[in-house]
């Protein structure tokens, strides 16, 4: 999303931003991982949630745990946040509930959904013209990271948590020519004169890209940090929504796990659609049309 809020804010660019934004959104309640909720409460309240939350806490923590599991259980932190993003009369029994090395991890997830909901708009009456893609792994992600930081100074946290809200961290490609690009959404002439002659969407350049935007703009200083992030995007719910993402990282690095396992959801007028790895389409889909052939299972939506 760089520079698309620099000066006066198109339709067009307006319209990218939705529907990113929408994608990241989405409140989930799909089935949840047994691994990770064994000895949980499967009712969807503050304890049975507060249960959840911990439990896939120390599942990311396990030396033990699959890769499939430590998925499942990045998943279920989500459904988690979202969840109590939606009830904000539970955040008291929920934050009393966790483990309390989780409650600013809880407070931190939960408002960086909240301020990217504000900015989501109205449900969408049509699926993106998207490709979902699986992301890099994580550990060369993290590689990745922490080389801009040595080049650029920027840290990692906040590449990391930029690379998250503009794609999920790669998941999202959209196949539009016009507008911003890449894993890091830069706008083609911001590409031009920061991306050091790379390919925009080749994840290793668009990250180099992004932290050498942000340092030229002072995102290497800690107090000039919220500049850089504003001119990345010129809206206080981003910038705190990726300081939110930021911070649970610099506290707990292995969150970088369960971030990497979030998948794109898109909230639509008939409630909200996953567009899992192999969702593609060069044009928007109607809704109604997507679901006579991908129907929801049971209590989805």
């Amino acid at each position: 999303m760089v520079g698309r809020f620099a000066g006066t804010l198109s339709p067009r660019r307006a319209a990218v931003l939705v529907a990113l934004l929408v994608a990241l959104t989405g409140c989930s309640t799909r089935g949840e991982p047994s691994h990770a909720t064994k000895g949980c409460p499967s009712t969807a309240d503050p304890a049975g949630l507060a249960c959840r939350i911990t439990s896939a806490a120390r599942t990311s923590h396990d030396p033990d745990a699959s890769a499939n599991q430590l998925a499942n259980a990045g998943r279920l932190a989500e459904n988690g946040y979202q969840l109590l993003g939606d009830h904000p009369e539970w955040d008291t029994a929920v934050l009393a509930a966790v483990d309390p090395s989780l409650r600013e991890q809880v407070r931190r997830a939960v408002d960086a959904y909240r301020q990217l909901l504000s900015l989501s708009g109205p449900p969408g009456a049509n699926l993106p013209a998207w490709r979902v893609v699986d992301p890099l792994p994580v550990d060369v992600l993290r590689g990745l990271y922490d080389r801009a930081q040595r080049r650029f100074g920027v840290d990692w946290t906040v590449l990391a948590a930029v690379n998250l809200v503009e794609t999920r961290m790669g998941r999202v490609v959209g196949l539009s020519s016009a507008g911003a690009q890449g894993p890091m959404q830069f706008m083609p002439a911001t590409w031009a004169a920061y991306g050091l002659g790379g390919d925009v969407w080749d994840p290793r350049d668009a990250i180099m890209g992004a932290a050498n935007y942000l340092a030229s703009n002072g995102g290497a200083d800690p107090a000039r940090l919220d500049r850089a992030l504003h001119r990345y995007n010129n809206d206080v719910r981003y910038v705190r929504a990726v300081r939110d993402y930021a911070a649970m990282l610099s506290a707990d690095p292995n969150v970088l796990v369960q971030l990497h396992a979030w998948p794109v959801e898109y909230r639509t007028v008939a409630g909200d659609i996953p567009l899992p790895t192999g969702y593609e389409s060069a044009h928007p889909i109607p809704v109604g049309q997507w679901l006579t052939v991908h129907p929801l299972p049971q209590g989805e939506g």
